[in-house]
């Protein structure tokens, strides 16, 4: 078969790997920007301007993520390595998507699984390629697959259990339209059917949306037939469970998040005692409102992986009570800074602004008559920290919460954030 790799960065990279070790392939290598790795001795290529436009001939082009299938001109078939996983893989799966809260539900099925008793498969957007451990699944094993819109885009099987989480704008820069974004997000339901189920937030117009064209059964969350809290009580139904506090990681968001998980363990498992276990046993992915360190008095937190508005306003909402600084912008996504900026004016905050967005978040901030920020040009990790430690008060938290991609910058928002925590270490 003759196969052309359309994208050669990490996913890429793995995709040669899967579709080259398998006999009579032949494989090109396809990339517009440049390979993301040297290209293997004897192995053909076409990079440069235009490559996507020159793949006719090819039976099979297997896409990058973020590649969308538009960029592509072939008479051949559009394929991806998460398409190629839901036809392959022998165990059922679990399908996550949202704007923010993938990653953690995702991990909290994985664990509450995982203390059930089941061989547990966490994969996709989380950082493990699928595809690099198809052949070790088993079919009495459960996949968890954390799915971006880009992995959705074009997928042509949805999961058993779908997960919807809180949908905002996001991805703008890559996706034409908030109804190409939410219409990508949607696949992940689409073709399932009606011995399927689709979890969704109940109070997200998006999800809710989505739902709405679902031939799957539906379970939405909160809700008093599924998993909700009543006076801090985690219930299933009229079943309580525990109490609120088991949940290890901080904000009512994560509270959203747990109910969402519960919901898509409980047809795999219904013992209390091992998803008590596995809510408490997560205490968090990196850079993910993760507790980096007292100093003078003063928490701060790292939430580099923040970076659209809600998530920052999730961030804000986890301290209430407390004085916060919390240090926004970077690169543009797409975002609509308002809504943020009138939940600031709700605390005992102060901003700190870097990055390409610091004067829309500021516009935004000034609108909502929330003047009590400073612009750092030319940003440093080390700057803007030592800037957030002088605004900061006893007893307060730092957050770098971002709201905002992080390149131009920072390689990324791991990145970002290992350089906010060394910042905070020298303080």
């Amino acid at each position: 078969m003759k196969i052309a790799i359309a994208g050669y960065g990490v996913e890429g990279q793995e995709n040669f790997r899967y579709w080259s070790g398998q006999p009579g392939n032949e494989i090109t290598i396809v990339d517009e920007k440049g390979a993301g790795a040297p290209i293997p001795e004897g192995v053909a290529s076409i990079v440069g301007d235009g490559a996507f436009n020159q793949l006719n001939g090819f039976d099979l082009v297997i896409r990058t993520a973020g590649l969308a299938p538009s960029k592509i001109v072939t008479d051949g078939k559009i394929w991806s390595a998460t398409n190629e996983f839901f036809e392959k893989s022998p165990a059922p799966i679990i399908g996550v998507t949202g704007s923010k809260g993938k990653g953690t539900t995702s991990s909290l099925i994985a664990s509450i699984l995982e203390d059930a008793g089941r061989k547990v498969w966490l994969v996709g957007n989380i950082g493990l390629p699928a595809l690099s451990v198809l052949d070790q699944i088993k079919p009495e094993d459960i996949v968890v697959y954390e799915l971006s819109s880009f992995q959705l885009w074009d997928l042509k099987k949805s999961p058993a259990i779908a997960v919807v989480l809180f949908i905002e704008q996001e991805h703008l820069d890559v996706h034409a339209s908030m109804e190409e974004y939410v219409e990508a997000k949607a696949q992940i339901t689409r073709h399932q059917t009606a011995d399927d189920i689709l979890i969704y937030n109940a109070h997200n117009q998006y999800s809710r949306q989505i739902a709405e064209g679902s031939l799957a059964q539906l379970f939405p969350y909160p809700f008093e037939t599924a998993a909700h809290v009543v006076d801090g009580w985690f219930y299933y139904g009229q079943q309580q469970l525990f109490s609120v506090d088991t949940l290890s990681i901080p904000g009512a968001h994560n509270i959203d998040n747990a109910l969402a998980a519960i919901d898509a363990v409980w047809p795999f498992t219904e013992d209390v005692g091992a998803i008590e276990n596995g809510l408490s046993d997560f205490t968090g992915l990196p850079h993910r409102l993760a507790f980096v360190k007292n100093v003078n008095g003063v928490e701060y937190y790292d939430d580099s992986i923040a970076t659209t508005p809600s998530s920052a306003i999730a961030a804000l909402r986890a301290f209430a009570n407390q004085p916060k600084v919390i240090i926004l912008g970077g690169s543009s996504k797409g975002s609509d800074f308002n809504e943020l900026a009138m939940e600031l004016t709700q605390h005992d905050a102060q901003a700190v602004l870097i990055g390409d967005e610091a004067d829309h978040i500021a516009n935004s901030l000034n609108a909502a008559g929330f003047t009590k920020y400073e612009i750092i040009e030319n940003a440093t990790a080390e700057l803007f920290t030592k800037k957030a430690a002088e605004l900061a008060k006893p007893g307060g938290v730092v957050l770098l919460s971002p709201a905002a991609a992080s390149f131009g910058l920072f390689k990324n928002y791991a990145d970002r954030g290992d350089q906010y925590i060394a910042a905070v270490n020298s303080l």
